[in-house]
Parts: structure tokens; C-alpha cells; sequence
């Protein structure tokens, strides 16, 4: 039996509450990405609410209801994978969907994405917005030569370690260091960095990426240090650091 296609589909980096607030938030997203959407009925997605809402902004052409949504989360067991093939085996196409941007990205649809190379299903990444290349981007700091570090320990002294071994790790390099928070501990993380890192170092804060209120900045910390401090407290962000000399 032909299997089907796992589209690996990306979704806004901020949520729409309002038609007005949808109509920016789909302007993100290729054409191509919408249509694909529209004709797939079956998809995994890391929370199944998030998604509905989503998928209610992309204008289905059926009812939700009638939509197969299965969740992959930090939750689900790695035995449980397996399962979420299914439709694919059975010849029908599938969407993996991120709570934001980009697919399998910093997100555990990397494991159902392993799975299908493994069985020999056709996957297909399509072009949408990533969080992780349009702080890159927009930072100034070497695109060159990057990495990316997901996320520093929550502990502040294990934090502090991190950042000292990042710098260490960009200056050996010349290497753009790039990791992120969880929201409600952005402004911890900030300010170890400022705490921590060498003056020269430069230090790129990009919050809010694509909504009305996107803030992007990039200083050396000593600069940081004499400004006031960005407002990035429960705010998706990502920070970037490439070492100074002094």
C-alpha cells in the first residue's frame, strides 16, 4: 500500500485572539502552507487546543471536529510514538504541528520526524517562520558560524556556569551562541548574563518575534548594563551571544 507524506508544517510564532490580529499573524505563513493545511485531515500536534485554534484561523474546510489531532509532547512516552505513524502507513497524509514556528526545531516532533525516516516515509519540510534564524538574522552577530544550545540550566549557579562556558566555547570560535528561556525566566536569565558575560561581549535580546510588539536589540554588555532593561519577562525570546575581545 503507498504510505503517506509527513508535511512538516510551520505555524505562527504568536497566537491570534482576534480576526484583525489573525489576518497579521497568517500574513507569516506562505500561501503554500496554507493550502497544504487545509487539505490534510490528519495531524500530530503538541497540544491539541493551541492547534484547534490554529486551525480554525487557517480556515478548514471541514469541521474541526472531524479533524484526527494527536498529541506529541514532552509527556508522551517514546513507546507511543510508533502509534502516531498509523495514517501514514495506511496511505493518508500527515501534519506535524509546533507549538510555534518551525516543526521538530527545538520541539519533540523531532522524534515522530526520527520514526519516519526510520520506516521510510516521505517527509517534507515546509518554509514558515523560525525564531531561532530570525533572531539571527536580525542580531548582527556572526551567521557564519553558529549553534544552538536550547535551554540553560534553571539553577542560577549552574546558569552562570553555562553562560562563562558559552562565551569561553564563542570566543575559541569566533562562534554566535544562540539558547533560550522559559518566559517566566527571561528576566533571571538576563540578568546573570549581565552579571556574568565579559563587557565586550555583544549580547542580542529578540522577544516577540512577528507580533506588533517585537522587540530586537543587540549591545555589548556594557551597554546593557546602562539601559533599561528590556521588557521580556513572560515573553517567548531568544538570545544570542558572540564573545568580544578586550
Amino acid at each position: 500500500m503507498k504510505r503517506g507524506t509527513l508535511y512538516l508544517l510551520p505555524v505562527p510564532l504568536f497566537a491570534a485572539k482576534t480576526p484583525e490580529e489573525a489576518a497579521n499573524v497568517m500574513a507569516t505563513l506562505p500561501v503554500s502552507v496554507l493550502l497544504k493545511t487545509r487539505a490534510l485531515r490528519h495531524f500530530v500536534v503538541e497540544a491539541a487546543k493551541s492547534a484547534r485554534a490554529f486551525l480554525k484561523w487557517v480556515e478548514m474546510p471541514c469541521p474541526l471536529r472531524e479533524l484526527d489531532l494527536q498529541e506529541l509532547n514532552e509527556h508522551t512516552p517514546a513507546t507511543a510514538v510508533e502509534a502516531l505513524l498509523l495514517p501514514l502507513l495506511a496511505g493518508h497524509d500527515l501534519g506535524l504541528l509546533s507549538e510555534a514556528g518551525c516543526p521538530a526545531v527545538a520541539d519533540p516532533g523531532a522524534a515522530l520526524v526520527a520514526l519516519a525516516h526510520a520506516r521510510g516515509i516521505k517527509v517534507a519540510p515546509l518554509v514558515g517562520p523560525s525564531s531561532l534564524l530570525l533572531a539571527l538574522m536580525a542580531s548582527g552577530l556572526d551567521g557564519q558560524r553558529f549553534a544552538f544550545h536550547g535551554y540553560l540550566p534553571a539553577r542560577a549557579e549552574a546558569r552562570a556556569l553555562s553562560i562563562r562556558e558559552l562565551e569561553k566555547e564563542s570566543a575559541l570560535k569566533r562562534q554566535t551562541q544562540i539558547f533560550i528561556e522559559t518566559p517566566y525566566r527571561n528576566q533571571a536569565l538576563f540578568d546573570d548574563l549581565l552579571r556574568v558575560a565579559n563587557p565586550v561581549t555583544r549580547l542580542c535580546v529578540a522577544a516577540n518575534l512577528t507580533s506588533p510588539d517585537e522587540f530586537i536589540a543587540t549591545h555589548a554588555i556594557a551597554t546593557w548594563r546602562k539601559r533599561q532593561p528590556p521588557l521580556i519577562e513572560r515573553r517567548p525570546a531568544v538570545f544570542l551571544l558572540l564573545a568580544g575581545s578586550c
